[in-house]
């Protein structure tokens, strides 16, 4: 085990990578168990400083687990940050460092609000009836999605029989009466358009 001076530097590299992999959203925060002290401060998110109270009175590590968390906590701007605390041990195994990583989620936070605001369907109007009455590729695309949750099927991965099948189906739902549906179910199933005609060929034959 390294001694408490090279155990200390080696945790300094440690918190200087995690923030630089996460900048600008993680803090990371050493302190020193044996002052009580915070002794590194990695991109500073919490405004403290080296030197300042830990503020860990009474914590006991010593028979506890070296990993605790994640949990919540909330930054002096009011902005929630997700935690990890993590304890280094000397040669005796007793805690003599606590390396804090502090996740600022604002920004996923917000991410998430603007997501949420732009998918939300209370915003959605019905779609109009006259417009798109005669859609064939939206009726279209609906059937062959029904048709593959009912077969537990993905589309990228259909077998030229399931392909076979699926353009049976769609033509006795009339799939194929506007003009160019054949080239558009082609293309949706990757299929050769003479593959798709030859399909069309045979059914009708029927």
């Amino acid at each position: 085990m390294p001694n408490s001076s090279s155990q200390l530097e080696l945790l300094r590299s440690v918190a200087d990578g995690i923030a630089a992999l996460f900048f600008p959203n993680a803090e990371v925060v050493i302190h020193d168990l044996s002052t009580n002290k915070i002794a590194y401060l990695a991109n500073n998110l919490s405004k403290r400083k080296p030197g300042d109270d830990a503020g860990l009175e009474g914590v006991e590590l010593d028979g506890g687990a070296n990993v605790t968390g994640p949990y919540e906590k909330l930054n002096w701007d009011g902005k929630k940050m997700r935690s990890v605390s993590i304890a280094a041990r000397d040669e005796q195994g007793k805690p003599s460092y606590l390396l804090c990583i502090n996740l600022s989620t604002a920004m996923f936070e917000d991410a998430r609000n603007a997501l949420d605001m732009f998918l939300s369907v209370t915003r959605l109007q019905p779609q109009p009836q006259e417009l798109f009455k005669d859609d064939w590729q939206e009726k279209i695309n609906t059937f062959l999605h029904d048709w593959l949750r009912r077969e537990n099927a993905a589309l990228g991965a259909l077998s030229r029989e399931q392909k076979r099948r699926l353009v049976s189906d769609l033509y006795h739902q009339g799939a194929f009466k506007a003009k160019s549906a054949a080239d558009y179910i082609a293309n949706v199933l990757s299929m050769g358009r003479a593959t798709v005609y030859k399909h069309l060929r045979e059914l009708k034959q029927e």
